[in-house]
């Protein structure tokens, strides 16, 4: 499945799919918003045999799908609020996720709560129930204790070694546990996208939907401004927080999750996440999570957001400012705002049940019908995606009795996919696996005869990964480049050090 000629997404099929779409000709699934809900139902459709368009006003994973916290999670917040049912969902699909679906992708990440004094002994034993239930969960869910061991306690010295950088003074050990992390989110949705791609799909990005109703959509290709109708036999709006403005009775609560980016010295190279108790509450807690590429992402916020909605969300200082105050309370040297190197934003896309806080609103997701026929995906989140996306595909057999067979996502592995020992003996430097697994030696072979494409330019990422995403991958401009294909944007000095190699990738693809 991971062909060049199925799979790659070049400008040049974009405007072939435009053509084919402005033609006339119906499509049985329309899907409107291509981050992880809209690839993944555009995907699944595709794999039961149906016609599916997948239009974006911006790139894939444009929106909320790449400002995540790159965790694949087993539910375990969700247990402190008896929703039991979603953490049991959570931790089934990170098993599909983490053995089946993206191997290359998702790794296992140690997370590590330092036992200090702020943490007293009640709230250390509820942490550790909680956990015990999760290894719990991850039985259920299947999956061995090879890809995510048991839970257990750390000594003090242990602790400091997982995190130099925590406190000493009053440490008393840690809690140890594993959990799912992905690579960088927003390759995970260019991975679903191109897999459908694979399988049939058209897949337009810079396609903005102007109308929807429940037998297709005016769209406006934004690159040139034509305007064209297609016609489809059903019609999903999956565009998050942004739903309501394709489709008024839709109501939404949108919660604002910040990070900001450091440096991995500045905390002391962690070689574990951190879990850290956010002051004055028992079950909220903020992470400090290694990228592995030089940086640490501290997270996460959670703050309801009223009013027009920004296509890319600012990031508050208040927000900074307590992200800050939160992570010096456990390390042994404070940080400052001058050790902030980027931050970024995203928009949870709640359904809106009342509730004045949104930290309590339920992250279940629900596959909703308007007056005119257009469904709509909404609420979940990014671990759970593959089921939100499978009840969304079924919703629109359902309504447009469409001639599909059952999902079958939970067994198919995206692009670049393998087992692990197949991974494992993949000719091609470690880091390159993580990112694009079975294609790894494409990309080595982009710089043959140049080694200095292998030479990395930010963040860890060379001149061929760019090379690779402007001619396998869609991406249409230098945004799409570092923000999306990479994150090298996320840290300003970065992106301006990167730059020029983006807009050389983008000069030698053009025709």
């Amino acid at each position: 499945m991971s062909g060049e000629a199925s799979t790659a997404l070049t400008a040049g099929r974009r405007e072939a799919d435009i053509a084919a779409l402005a033609d006339g000709a119906p499509v049985d699934l329309l899907v409107v918003g291509a981050g992880v809900t809209g690839a993944g139902a555009a995907l699944d459709a595709a794999a039961r045999g149906l016609s599916v368009a997948l239009v974006d006003r911006g790139d894939l994973a444009h929106g909320t799908s790449r400002w995540s916290s790159k965790l694949v999670h087993g539910g375990l917040r969700y247990l402190a609020r008896g929703q039991f049912g979603v953490a049991y969902e959570s931790a089934r699909e990170r098993d599909v996720l983490i053995r089946t679906t993206a191997p290359h992708l998702v790794h296992t990440m140690p997370m590590v709560l330092p036992l200090l004094p702020e943490v007293g002994g009640a709230q250390a034993a509820a942490v550790r129930a909680g956990m015990g239930m999760g290894d719990l969960l991850r039985t259920a869910a299947g999956t061995d204790a090879g890809t995510l061991p048991r839970s257990r306690r750390l000594t003090a010295v242990q602790t400091a070694r997982l995190l130099p950088g925590v406190r000493t003074a009053g440490l008393r050990g840690g809690i140890l546990s594993f959990d799912g992390r992905l690579t960088d989110d927003a390759r995970l949705v260019v991975a679903l996208a191109r897999t459908a791609a694979g399988l049939g799909a058209r897949v337009v990005t810079r396609c903005a939907a102007e109308r929807l109703g429940g037998d297709g959509a005016a769209l406006c290709d934004r690159r040139t401004g034509r305007r064209f109708e297609v016609s489809a036999r059903a019609v999903l709006n999956a565009t998050g927080v942004y739903a309501g403005e394709l489709v008024p009775e839709v109501r939404l609560r949108p919660s604002r999750g910040t990070h900001i980016v450091l440096r991995e010295e500045s905390v002391g190279r962690p070689r574990a996440a951190m879990t850290v108790p956010i002051p004055g509450s028992l079950n909220r807690f903020a992470l400090v999570l290694p990228q592995g590429d030089g940086r640490v992402l501290v997270g996460l916020t959670d703050e309801p957001v009223d009013g027009p909605l920004p296509d890319v969300p600012e990031v508050p200082e208040s927000d900074v400012e307590f992200l800050l105050g939160t992570v010096n309370e456990v390390l042994g040297t404070a940080l400052d705002r001058s050790d902030v190197v980027g931050s970024f934003a995203g928009l949870r896309p709640l359904l809106d049940a009342g509730e004045q806080d949104s930290a309590d609103l339920s992250r279940r997701h629900a596959v909703l019908r308007s007056a005119d026929g257009v469904l709509t995906a909404v609420g979940g989140k990014l671990t759970t995606y593959r089921k939100m996306a499978a009840d969304a595909v079924d919703a629109a057999v359902r309504a447009a009795g469409l001639r599909a067979g059952p999902c079958t996502t939970r067994a198919l592995p995206l692009v670049g996919a393998a087992p692990r020992d197949v991974l494992d003996a993949v000719d091609a430097p470690r880091r390159l696996v993580a990112r694009y697994g079975t294609e790894a030696p494409e990309v080595v072979a982009l710089a043959e005869g140049d080694p200095e494409l292998l030479r990395p330019v930010a963040a860890g990422i060379t001149p061929a990964e760019l090379l690779f995403a402007v001619g396998r991958e869609g991406a249409l401009d230098a945004e799409d480049l570092l923000d999306r294909r990479t994150r090298i944007g996320l840290v300003p000095a970065d992106r301006r050090a990167a730059l020029p190699w983006a807009e050389e990738a983008l000069r030698r693809a053009a025709p």
